[in-house]
């Protein structure tokens, strides 16, 4: 669900709040509305192509997913078949070949085979996933600890300065200083002014960004210049994927185009960002409430029935769901 992670280590707070009031009248009228499909729901256990089994489970990349059986994390290929045996205190997604893990005092980053290839010898005390080939670590004291970039020798490129700090993607990271956020290129040079109350990572050439104080701001999209071009009037923004982008208008989701029109009006409780041509909503409240899947014309082509649903696999065409509750469900994965 926006990228799973297994550990407080792994950035919870990159999932980048966003935000902002309806958009205007006309735009909202040119919305198509959400539309069910007419075929019954399955089975939920007939959609499953890998069995609910696992007591936790994150997003296939480059053909593995990290998953929890008890206490540890390990991997599982395509075929639910487990590749890298249960031995972490928490796992993250492979990219570039390289996944971000620890075990006792080990952190680091492991290949495919699960053996460990850059264990910085650094005061981390959280690490995030390697993209265009730098990955964020937080070093030193746990509460005073400081954001930087390595490199895939391990080394610092960019000097832990930042209070936090997300991957690269169409060469920016975003960045933030004393709750103020802005984008650095490779070289650590601030190419947009630290001045956002939250970013988020570049997609499509664009980024969400917030104005105003958490509680009562707005969000939009900048450009890479810094400028609003969507402008701030959502009380949540997300990353765009294929020209759409998922975005929260008081308690509902909803997703605009790169005009800032609705193209699905804001009818979800919630919803993930589109992979695959399928997003993950949710009808209902997060207790009680269901999970299927709306193409991009809104029309729910798996029918809400699962307790939770994570994004499919852009790579791998896999999504994980939850059957059952959080305290007794099992996560396994299911198909297109």
């Amino acid at each position: 669900m926006r990228q799973i992670s297994f550990a407080t280590a792994l950035m919870a707070g990159l999932a980048l709040a966003a935000c902002g009031r309806p958009a205007d009248k006309a735009a909202s009228d040119a919305a198509a509305p959400a539309k069910t499909a007419e075929a019954a729901p399955a089975a939920q256990s007939d959609r499953l192509v890998i069995k609910a089994e696992f007591d936790e489970a994150a997003q296939f990349s480059e053909g593995l997913a990290a998953v929890r059986v008890g206490q540890r994390y390990g991997y599982i290929d395509k075929q639910g078949k487990i590749v890298i045996n249960p031995q972490f205190d928490f796992a993250g997604y492979f990219s570039e070949g390289l996944a971000a893990v620890g075990t006792g005092n080990r952190i680091g980053y492991i290949d495919k085979q699960g053996m460990f290839v850059i264990t910085p010898k650094l005061d981390i005390v959280d690490l995030y996933t390697f993209k265009e080939g730098l990955a964020p670590i937080r070093v030193g004291e746990f509460l005073t600890a400081k954001w930087g970039y390595i490199d895939k020798q391990g080394k610092v490129v960019i000097e832990p300065q930042f209070d936090s700090a997300g991957a690269f993607s169409d060469g920016l990271a975003v960045v933030a200083i004393d709750h103020k956020w802005g984008y650095i290129d490779k070289q650590g040079k601030r190419v947009i002014a630290l001045q956002f109350t939250t970013a988020g990572t570049f997609a499509e050439g664009l980024a969400a960004a917030r104005t105003g104080d958490l509680l009562t701001g707005k969000s939009g999209y900048i450009d890479k210049q810094g400028k609003f071009v969507i402008e701030p009037k959502f009380d949540g923004a997300f990353s765009f994927v294929d020209g759409l982008a998922d975005v929260r208008v008081g308690d509902k989701f909803g997703f605009i185009d790169k005009q800032g029109r609705f193209a699905i009006e804001p009818t979800f409780e919630f919803a993930d960002t589109f992979s695959s041509g399928l997003a993950a909503v949710r009808v209902g409240d997060e207790a009680t409430g269901k999970y299927g899947f709306i193409d991009t014309k809104g029309t729910m082509v798996i029918p809400p029935q699962f307790d939770f649903a994570d994004m499919f696999s852009a790579s791998d065409g896999l999504a994980a769901v939850r059957i059952g509750d959080e305290q007794e469900g099992k996560f396994g994965y299911i198909g297109h």
